[in-house]
């Protein structure tokens, strides 16, 4: 009997029986509206993590299983719990490490959603709920796929493992290099799986390759020492909204395209991806066109891009005849591989500040970056994740460039240069992650699932280098 044919077949014979209970998990923490952003109740988020150590302690797996924080660098915060879970490598087996994050988003416009987004529901075999697939669904699949390799091999095996569920990453990551630090002995791995990103569709999976950078800040734009009558002032006073339009409008082109100097462009092929694809996936409705020039995945994988994502001025309700003195609005860019944040930052700070319209007074605050990262594809551990993913859905997977950030992964970069680093994802286009009715498909989490097993057991049977 062929006893590598055994252990797979057992694998995944455990992985499919695992399903219910990894949903039925996985409800249990959507539930907890872990939001780690400021303002929030933080004690949901302590909650989250707690809930989150009770399943990893349930494995029975671990040598320890620890909440822990870190400092956040330039401040007398602490960054949010998260948990940390390790056991050493036998008989010169490898190490991998297992990240997600078990925080979430707010949930914006309570009324679009179809569903309470604290009450997990399932419709049309889809999970809805905040955090069911961003990025809870990447907490369950790390613990369902152990609970297959145990049941699958038994508690001793020999692979080592290391698991970092994080509890800030949509709020920034701010402790994450702190905690790294920290806790590096803890972390050290040869392979390194960060479940948070996506795959190709439904039904293909995807390993990222590439993801883009991105830099965030709050910019305002002052022009007046203090409110004043539109009527009596207004054709001849500059108000600040009007200032603010004016040089936010300088950002783009005539066709959408980033228009600040400096900012870089990557030149890589890309698959094949219709606007009708576009359309579909991201929400575009008819009449309305694409921005942007060259292929449509080079414009989300390789290129710049500016997005105006808050604005402080009068609400409608409020709005009055006045002429206000100052807006403020925040701007998040994406930055194409090959770049660093700070340097994009920089040019584009340079632009504003050049674009200025009628002298206004411009100051940049709250600044935040995060460098870009590309996978180097030629590791072992890459072919035999790609491996397991064709096993696990029966499709050529895709390597993928996301035009979204995960900034972290430079930090996991510098701390542990040799590991390989592999990022997968429960995640499908139409998972409206970080907007309204958040989705989770079932079937590609049955799928992630079984194939993170099927990775973990090839790793504990080969042999160290």
């Amino acid at each position: 009997m062929n006893t590598e044919l055994t252990r797979q077949d057992a694998v995944r014979d455990a992985a499919a029986s695992g399903i219910p209970a990894a949903l039925a998990d996985l409800g249990t923490l959507v539930r907890v509206p872990s939001i780690a952003f400021p303002g929030f109740d933080t004690t949901e988020v302590q909650r989250s993590a707690a809930a989150v150590a009770t399943l990893v302690e349930e494995l029975g797996l671990f040598e320890t299983v620890e909440i822990r924080r870190a400092a956040i660098p330039g401040s007398d915060e602490i960054g949010q719990p998260a948990v940390l879970a390790s056991r050493a490598a036998r008989n010169g087996r490898p190490t991998i490490l297992l990240y997600a994050h078990h925080d979430v988003q707010p949930v914006g416009d309570e009324s679009l959603w179809e569903s309470a987004p604290f009450e997990p529901t399932v419709r049309d075999g889809r999970l809805y709920g905040r955090g069911a697939a961003d990025d809870k669904a990447g907490v369950m699949a790390h613990i369902a796929a152990l609970r297959a390799l145990k049941e699958a091999l038994g508690a001793d095996f020999d692979l080592g493992v290391a698991l970092f569920i994080e509890g800030e990453e949509e709020a920034g990551s701010r402790s994450f290099a702190q905690f790294l630090a920290d806790n590096a002995d803890a972390l050290r791995a040869d392979v390194i799986v960060v479940a948070d990103s996506g795959n190709w569709d439904a039904r293909t999976p995807a390993l990222t390759v590439s993801l883009r950078g991105n830099t965030r800040f709050t910019l305002r734009v002052r022009t007046l020492e203090h409110a004043s009558h539109s009527g009596m002032f207004g054709g001849a006073v500059p108000d600040a909204m009007m200032a603010t339009v004016k040089l936010l409008a300088t950002l783009w082109d005539a066709d959408g395209a980033v228009a600040v100097a400096g900012l870089a462009e990557r030149d890589a092929e890309t698959p094949a991806y219709s606007e009708e694809t576009l359309r579909d996936e991201a929400g575009l409705p008819a009449g309305v066109s694409p921005i942007g020039r060259g292929t449509i995945l080079s414009r989300i994988w390789n290129k710049p891009a500016i997005t105006v994502t808050g604005i402080d001025a009068p609400s409608v309700t409020n709005a009055s005849n006045t002429l206000s003195p100052e807006i403020g609005v925040v701007i998040s860019a994406r930055i194409a591989p090959g770049q660093s944040a700070r340097e994009a930052y920089s040019a584009i700070e340079m632009h504003l500040r050049a674009h200025a319209p009628f002298g206004a007074q411009l100051t940049f605050s709250e600044q935040d970056h995060g460098d870009a990262f590309l996978v180097d594809n030629s590791g072992w551990a890459v072919g035999a994740a790609l491996e397991a993913m064709h096993e696990a859905y029966g499709v050529e997977p895709v390597e993928i460039g996301v035009g979204g950030s995960i900034p972290f992964i430079a930090d996991l970069v510098r701390e542990f240069p040799g590991a390989q680093i592999l990022v997968t994802g429960v995640e499908d286009p139409h998972s409206r992650a970080h907007s309204p009715n958040e989705s989770l498909h079932v079937e590609t989490f049955r799928n992630a699932v079984l194939a993170e097993a099927l990775l973990l057991e090839k790793l504990d049977a080969r042999a160290g280098d």
